[in-house]
């Protein structure tokens, strides 16, 4: 099985052009994208069970990977909220399916967002990670518009080895992120 197209571009573009970058001494400094979280928090779970398990196929037919539930850790009255209940689902991606998740998602999905400009950098945590969210799941070709009850969003955590977010910017820029361009917005 051949390596993905975006681990080929990482191995033999993205390395060099990030270590004379940031002078790194060695390969092993130079930041890699370790996994993707997609995450998808369900709401009106709390009246309809069903949604979950709708969440849960949504997420495994987008990530190509079976999604998992998520419960709640603490119980929230006025949310009617119980410890252990059903409120969202979550999927983590690595390796392969990490690396062809990006590339349908840079390719495919971003695209087919509505009056789309480019992502916003602001979603750097200090630490070199960035999270993107998306507001519909019907952005992706898996999702069948006419199966789908109701429109909702999910977040998409890029996890990266980068110390700081500037590294972290540099990386997924590198791999072809469409993030908005300041200088043409002035």
């Amino acid at each position: 099985m051949a390596n993905p197209r975006m681990k080929e571009k990482y191995l033999g573009e993205i390395v060099p052009a990030l270590r004379e970058k940031f002078q790194y001494k060695s390969v092993m400094q130079v930041p890699k994208l370790t996994k993707i979280v997609i995450n998808k928090g369900i709401g009106a779970a709390v009246a309809d069970k069903k949604l979950v398990d709708q969440g849960v196929e949504e997420l495994t037919l987008i990530a190509g990977q079976r999604a998992v539930a998520t419960k709640a850790k603490v119980s929230i009255s006025n949310f009617k909220l119980r410890d252990g209940m059903p409120i969202g689902a979550k999927v983590t991606l690595r390796g392969v399916q990490m690396y062809e998740f990006l590339d349908r998602l840079m390719t495919i999905a971003l695209p087919r967002v509505r009056d789309f400009k480019g992502i916003s950098d602001k979603g750097f945590d200090g630490r070199g990670n960035y999270t993107l969210g998306v507001t519909e799941q019907i952005i992706f070709p898996e999702i069948s518009i006419e199966k789908v009850n109701r429109i909702s969003g999910m977040d998409i955590t890029f996890v990266t080895t980068a110390e700081t977010d500037e590294e972290s910017l540099a990386l997924l820029k590198a791999f072809g992120m469409p993030f908005v361009n300041k200088n043409k917005a002035e």
